[in-house]
């Protein structure tokens, strides 16, 4: 019996297209429901576009993942993390990813398009889909992330 697998969003700019549509088959292949935010062409784009559509969605409840991916990953990885409840951690290596889940329970995976490897960038992603939030601990930590008015 097969069991169903999560549904994930991804988004990208222009400098994250390539690698973007290589995951999407990627992920296809692993049986994954994968939605495509955009871009859909490699012409230049301004990535706030997709990385807001991409956090909405994910808060939204619609997608219980998503990756984004950028030139460095890290102006994607600023705009979803402006929205309250996002926390995407920008993952360069497997092991930043696997920490990210397990420690951080982070919902969205930043990649830095321009710095990665295919084959970094599919086990970053693979690590990322796979790893469970520990909580314990670290579930303090994260309640304390939002922001509070004094």
């Amino acid at each position: 019996m097969q069991t169903k697998k999560m549904k994930i969003a991804i988004a990208s700019d222009h400098a994250g297209y390539y690698l973007k549509g290589k995951l999407i088959k990627y992920l296809v292949r692993e049986k994954y429901e994968v939605k495509d935010l955009g871009s859909f062409t490699s012409d230049k784009v301004d990535y706030p576009d997709f990385g807001h559509l991409l956090a909405k969605v994910v808060l939204g409840g619609e997608f219980e993942l998503g990756i984004s991916i950028c030139g460095t990953g890290n102006g994607i990885n600023m705009t979803v993390n402006k929205h309250q409840g996002i926390r995407s951690a920008l993952c360069w290596s497997e092991q930043i990813s696997r920490l990210a889940r397990a420690h951080n329970d982070a919902n969205i995976c930043a990649l830095p398009g321009r710095f990665i490897t295919e084959s970094e960038a599919y086990l970053i992603v693979k690590t990322f889909l796979n790893t469970s939030f520990e909580g314990g601990r670290h579930k303090t930590r994260i309640s304390k992330i939002p922001l509070k008015m004094y």
